[in-house]
């Protein structure tokens, strides 16, 4: 098998990380959801040692991501573990401090995303942090022409998956005792958007 690689990864991979080092500086433990090929994972875990960064996805995904990191070898990263957004999520007993998805809930339906927040709510600890990295609608209007092609794509791959509007999201975070710390504007017309759990 050839190891997956997605030229994505690599165009917005330096961005993000400069994002994430100052967010995570104080974490621990961070989970990523839907970890893809592997890419992301081994880099910013190189970039950011101090914390353990615990790949997950579903199992078909798995040897693309162990290759990535049997190749990088690095000590702050464990055996990819199986999560299914809309099943149960394993227990982390509150050593999960923050969870980062990149390019994730807009390739899957709205009723996973309400599952993935409230599952991410139940596995972070108290003050954790929810990141989200990818395209954003807000005041349901498309940021640029590319995000509204992309969004006819997603839609005519999969009617239920869409480019996701900030305010839903922010309301459904909130009702699931999360508050919004920063939303921040990054390049190709993509955002990080971030919410604190509340004690």
């Amino acid at each position: 098998m050839e190891k997956p690689h997605s030229p994505s990864c690599d165009r917005n991979k330096e961005a993000i990380v400069q994002i994430l080092s100052s967010l995570l500086k104080d974490k621990n433990h961070i989970l990523e959801i839907g970890t893809g090929t592997g890419q992301h994972a081994v880099y910013f875990a190189a970039r950011m040692p101090h914390l353990i960064w615990q790949c997950s996805d579903r199992l078909e995904n798995h040897s693309g991501i162990r290759m990535w990191l049997d190749e990088a070898d690095l000590e702050n990263t464990p055996d990819v573990i199986e999560l299914e957004v809309n099943s149960t999520w394993p227990s982390f007993e509150n050593e999960v401090d923050a969870i980062f998805s990149a390019n994730v809930v807009h390739i899957m339906s709205w009723d996973s995303v309400c599952k993935f927040i409230k599952s991410a709510a139940e596995s972070l600890a108290p003050t954790g942090l929810m990141i989200f990295y990818g395209p954003f609608n807000y005041n349901g209007e498309y940021t640029s022409e590319g995000n509204a092609n992309f969004d006819i794509w997603l839609k005519d791959r999969d009617s239920k998956s869409a480019i996701r509007d900030f305010e839903a999201m922010n309301n459904e975070a909130g009702k699931t005792g999360f508050t919004l710390q920063r939303d921040f504007e990054m390049p190709a017309n993509n955002r990080i958007l971030v919410w604190k759990k509340l004690l």
